[in-house]
């Protein structure tokens, strides 16, 4: 009984992670703009990653490979925004037409 609920568990956090970087990945393709692809690659890939990895920590259980999975995903939820962060802050600093496509502060 409890097996099968730990199953179902990791199953549905494996569709929801699958289902999350699919449509991310249509995001980035659907949108026109390179901060707004940026942004739906960036949020995608930290929400899918963490439900993909949640679901395979359930399903191993309390092993050392699920602390490593745990490891990874803490490592993944700070390294993914910062990059995206930069990514996108490089972007703002090199374009030259930006303030055409969108409305800029500069502080």
């Amino acid at each position: 009984m409890l097996e099968g609920l730990r199953l179902t568990a990791a199953a549905l956090c494996l569709v929801a992670g699958v289902i999350i970087m699919i449509v991310a990945t249509i995001g980035v393709f659907r949108f026109h703009f390179v901060l707004n692809r940026m942004h739906a690659a960036a949020m995608g890939d930290t929400l899918g990653m963490l439900f993909i990895l949640l679901g395979l920590i359930i399903k191993n259980g309390l092993t050392l490979t699920s602390a490593k999975l745990l490891m990874i995903i803490v490592f993944f939820w700070f390294a993914s925004p910062v990059c995206s962060h930069l990514v996108s802050k490089l972007e703002v600093d090199t374009h030259e037409h930006l303030e055409e496509e969108c409305e800029i502060r500069r502080d």
